[in-house]
Parts: C-alpha cells; structure tokens; sequence
C-alpha cells in the first residue's frame, strides 16, 4: 500500500511521533491507521491517541436540563461561522430544549419547533444561510440531579463540548465541577465495568508487548512471572486510574479521585454524556498545492 503524505502527518498529529517513525509504523502495518498507533506505543514512540483527536467538523452541542432529566443535542454545519450565527443559534437552542420530551433523534426529527417538524425548520435554515447543516445525534440522561456545563460556549448552554452528569442526591455545586472535569478530561468510561472490554484488551496487548522490548534490552532483565504478575498489572491499573471517571484524580482537587469528591459532597455519580462536536466524522483535508496539481494533471 502507498504510504501518502497525508497518513504520516495524520499519525504525526494524533500520536505526537516523529515525521519517519510515523512512517515506519505505516510501512511496517501496511497503513493501518490504528495498528501503527499501537506499534509506535509499543516501541515508546507515541502516547495513546483518541480517535476524537483526529477528527472535525462544525457546528454547535446544545444542554439543557429540566428537573431530573439533561439532554444533549449536536447539530453541525459546514463552517464554524455559521456556528457563530444568532439565528442558527436560536434554531439549535430551540431543538435541544425540545429534545427533553422526546426519546431519541427520529423523535426529535419529527418533533415541532415553532409550528413546524424539527426536521422542516433544518431545511428552511438550510435555504436561508446557503450551508448544509444535520441534525446529528442526541443523548439523554437522568438522576435525582442532572448538572450541566459547556465548554468553549458560543451562547448560553451550546458550544464546542456539551457535559452533562447524572447524580443520585441533591446537587450543592459538585456536579458542576464533575462535569468541567470531564471536559477537561475525557474520560473513556465511568468505571471499569463499563469500559469497553476490547478496548481494555488492546490496552493490555500494547503494554505486554511494551514490557517484553523493554526487558529485553534492559541490563538486567526481570523474571516473566514479575512482568506478567507485577508490570502489567501495575500498568493497567494506571490506566484504569486515568481513563476512568471515577478512577481519575480530581482536577479541582488532586489529592482525591473523583468518586471521592462526590462521597465527600453527599452525592453518587449514576453516569454521563461528553458530547463534542465532530467526533467520529472525519474531515477531508487536502494539500492546496497537491489539489492544484490535480486539476492541472
């Protein structure tokens, strides 16, 4: 397979290697995006990426929260100045706060805003600014208390990431704090057990095959058993410990892990929603110079 330009510097940028390692470990797994992501890891070369760190697209993530019950609604455009616009503004706080009475996002499609089918007021905004737009996904969440938080805001309760965090008890300004956390975070899962097992084993893989280089160069190398009893475990409980919500240290306090925080606040964390915009659309970018030599061609 022909390693382009492109592949490297999107490896580059998703794993913070080196222009020719990044093209090794294509090479080397015949570009599997992924399989070289993993091979630079095991060789040290690279941290661990998330797949929402290699994509974009634009638009707005809406919350709101009524009672018990917090939704999260993504809506995206073609540019990021249409996300700036007042009107797509007010269209995308009119969806999200008629996402709270329905179940999923072909209801909210045919749910009405104004008079009309969510899905018709998409169009009609579609006519009027001149710029594809889609209503995307929506998420809901309950608990005693839903807390909410947006961060990169570009009015009140929609912007780049949308975090909402269920809560059994009342909520005295924690679940607030939880949600910036997540935010800032971007924890996998909320604990262990809802970690996606393939996921866990992947992890495991990679640093098995880590620990095994790194004993066999190493002056003195260790027992298997010590690897395989002391290392990787060791290993995989850091991971737990920052890619699980409950597991991570707080970020407003990191002498504690999260779960602590909310025990001290009187509260228990039942789940939540991180909902950035983009994440899992991939966007085309290309060379403009490689473009124009294609027309040229």
């Amino acid at each position: 397979m022909t390693i382009t330009a492109a592949m490297v510097k999107e490896l580059r940028e998703s794993t913070g290697a080196g222009m020719m390692d990044a093209k090794k470990a294509l090479t080397e797994n015949n570009g599997d995006m992924d399989a070289a992501t993993d091979w630079l890891r095991t060789k040290g070369l690279a941290k661990a990426a998330k797949k929402a760190d290699r994509v974009a697209a634009e638009g707005l993530v809406g919350v709101a929260v009524e009672g018990g019950k917090g939704v999260a609604v993504e809506i995206n455009s073609e540019t990021d100045f249409v996300a700036k616009n007042a009107e797509f503004q007010g269209m995308v706080a009119q969806i999200t706060t008629a996402a709270l009475g329905v179940a999923s996002v072909e209801d909210l499609k045919a749910a009405h805003v104004a008079g009309k089918p969510v899905e018709t007021v998409l169009t009609d905004a579609i006519a009027k600014i001149g710029e594809n737009m889609t209503l995307r996904r929506m998420e809901a969440i309950e608990g005693d208390a839903v807390a909410a938080y947006v961060h990169n805001a570009a009015a009140d309760g929609m912007g780049r990431i949308g975090v909402l965090v269920a809560l059994k008890g009342a909520d005295n300004g924690i679940g607030k704090q939880i949600a910036m956390h997540i935010a800032a975070t971007s924890p996998l899962a909320l604990n262990e057990d809802a970690l996606d097992p393939a996921v866990v084993e992947r992890e495991r893989s990679v640093q098995t095959q880590k620990a095994l280089e790194e004993n066999a160069t190493a002056d003195k190398p260790k027992p298997e058993a010590v690897i395989q009893n002391n290392i990787i475990p060791g290993r995989m409980k850091k991971y737990l410990e920052e890619n699980t919500l409950v597991n991570q240290k707080f970020v407003m306090n990191p002498d504690i892990t999260v779960a602590q925080a909310a025990k001290d606040a009187g509260v228990e964390i039942l789940g939540y929603i991180r909902m950035g915009v983009g994440e899992g659309i991939e966007k085309k970018e290309e060379n403009f110079a490689e473009e124009v030599a294609k027309m040229n061609s």
